[in-house]
């Protein structure tokens, strides 16, 4: 990944990313750390796609699991982290 000082940033302005974003992401570098990340439109969109398919992926297993009997209902918060517990202990 492109890394580029912030200062560089305010120093050129958006013609410093411009000229890296060509070759991917870039992280943004502040105090010595990565603080941000800069990604291209067309790159952004494909993360959220990716991330909506992710989701809807999550709901149909749930669903599926609903379906065959993989689930287990509790009354409270307690007996759920009994459950766990004893799912560690197995």
């Amino acid at each position: 990944m492109n890394t580029i000082p912030a200062q560089e940033i305010k120093r050129r302005g958006i013609a410093a990313v411009d000229e890296l974003i060509a070759n991917g992401d870039i992280h943004i570098i502040r105090n010595n750390q990565p603080q941000y990340v800069v990604v291209a439109e067309s790159r952004y969109q494909e993360l959220r796609e990716a991330e909506e398919e992710a989701h809807t992926a999550r709901v149909l297993a749930s669903f599926e699991d609903y379906r065959a009997g993989r689930v287990q209902r509790f009354t409270s918060a307690a007996e759920v982290l009994q459950a766990m517990e004893r799912e560690e202990d197995e």
